[in-house]
């Protein structure tokens, strides 16, 4: 360790002796300025950057516009250190750990793993900076897209292309949930909800029949956001990943009202499936209320009821429901409505025939998703975040996770 000190306090020397820039020669003594007028070269002024090798010095020209009197630094702007302290090196490195865990582990392992000292805040500053550039760039081609029509990607067909959606809630400040009502009546929100989508595809299945997802084909998106901007989200994420060319097209959810309207406005004519073990939870849910504290009578009607659920008997099962005289009206009320979300989504639960396709029936991927871009960052104990400090570690993550990072990070690099 003390030797790779040493070797960065050399490395962070000679960077210095890279990073001196010359006077100007005498016809490149004025640049353009964004007031319309030119800026006039006045000295060469020292700046101190951390760098991935430890702090080092940039002397750069200063330039003046007498008009506006605003001075610049057109080599920052070159060099990617614009009103920061850290070289992009290091905010890459911010990026990466922050995305990753909280801001001030994040801090130790770049301590620790690069031997470069920072604060949990830069940390934090970096992370979501980069993350609200990531999401306005997703933006921007998401905007862009929907007010043309998206070309059909050049590739191979695939057999099945699947996406999922779901939501999560993310613990927030309180200013964040200034008159939203929470989940029980009297209680204010101390949550927002993450709508979250991916898309996979699917090529082969086991022996048995079912279902494998293709190895490193997930990628995921999602923020903080109305229904109708989600849409356009899950939208473009499907298009870029070849919803076109896909024989079989599949949305897999649970029986939210949202997502499939969603559903029904960005992917017409798609397999609609309602994830079974969501349907079956809906039926446990049911169980208890009508037999509470009987776990025997609980099973025993569960097993009846769940045989016409997994056999695709949706229209039998509605009228078994209905059928049922609770002894209390919350009793009464929970099996209508259980009966309604049924009936609602009958064709989407036709299990057997889809089983027959070999299609996915339980929407796993999406929940692991949840789990792992959501909950294992933004949701340990003590967090609470801003919409926007959410929204730009959800981009960061998926960004990351998606295998782009890179990607975006060479793009920026050209711009």
């Amino acid at each position: 360790m003390a030797l790779r000190a040493g070797m960065h306090r050399a490395g962070a020397a000679a960077l210095s002796q890279l990073l001196q820039f010359p006077e100007p020669a005498p016809d490149q003594r004025a640049v353009p300025y964004p007031c319309g007028q030119q800026a006039h070269y006045r000295e060469l002024r020292s700046k101190s950057v951390l760098t991935a090798l430890g702090a080092a010095e940039v002397l750069r020209p200063y330039y003046l516009c007498p008009h506006c009197h605003q001075g610049q630094f057109p080599a920052d702007a070159e060099l990617d250190i614009e009103d920061t302290e850290f070289s992009p090196g290091v905010r890459r490195m911010q990026a990466l750990v922050g995305q990753q865990a909280p801001f001030d582990q994040g801090r130790e392992q770049m301590k620790v793993l690069a031997g470069v000292e920072v604060t949990a805040k830069s940390v934090e500053r970096a992370a979501e900076a980069i993350g609200e550039d990531i999401a306005r760039c997703r933006r921007e081609e998401i905007e862009k897209a929907m007010q043309l029509d998206l070309p059909v990607l050049a590739g191979k067909l695939m057999p099945v292309l699947y996406v999922e959606m779901d939501g999560t809630g993310v613990p927030v400040v309180k200013k964040e949930t200034v008159g939203r009502q929470g989940k029980a009546d009297g209680v204010p929100a101390h949550t927002r909800e993450v709508k979250l989508g991916c898309v996979f595809t699917q090529t082969s299945y086991d022996k048995e029949g079912h279902a494998i997802r293709d190895p490193d084909t997930t990628t995921c998106t999602g923020a903080i956001e109305t229904a109708e901007e989600f849409g356009k989200r899950i939208y473009f994420e499907a298009s870029q990943r070849g919803w076109d060319r896909a024989a079989k097209k599949v949305v897999l959810a649970d029986g939210a009202e949202w997502i499939w309207n969603l559903a029904g406005l960005h992917f017409p004519g798609a397999i609609e499936i309602v994830d079974l073990y969501h349907a079956r939870q809906h039926l446990w849910d049911l169980s208890r209320r009508l037999h509470p504290n009987d776990a025997v009578q609980q099973k025993a009607w569960m097993k009846k009821h769940q045989r016409l659920l997994d056999k695709g008997k949706i229209e039998r099962l509605v009228l078994r429901l209905r059928s049922i005289d609770p002894s209390s009206p919350g009793a009464a009320e929970k099996v209508r409505m259980e009966a309604a979300y049924f009936e609602r989504n009958a064709d989407r639960m036709r299990y057997p025939r889809f089983r027959r396709q070999h299609l996915f029936v339980g929407f796993g991927v999406i929940e692991a998703g949840c789990k792992s871009v959501i909950g294992s960052r933004l949701k340990q104990s003590g967090m609470f975040w801003t919409v926007r400090g959410a929204n730009a570690i959800v981009a960061l993550r998926c960004c990351h996770l998606n295998r782009q990072f890179e990607d975006y990070w060479e793009s920026r690099r050209a711009a």
